[in-house]
């Protein structure tokens, strides 16, 4: 789990833990991937109803 949030992120969890800055950075990415995801989401339900 280190390793894949070290490729995801470009640090460790322990520098993740103990600096807020990171904590906000992570957390603002987070929530924009989601939004993303969302987005998609959205859209492929809606191509699925108009065939």
């Amino acid at each position: 789990m280190e390793q894949a949030f070290r490729d995801v992120h470009g640090y460790g969890l322990n520098e993740y833990q103990n600096d807020p800055q990171k904590i906000l950075e992570v957390e603002q990415r987070r929530e924009q991937d989601y939004r993303q995801g969302q987005s998609v989401a959205t859209q492929i339900e809606r191509q699925a109803h108009r065939e």
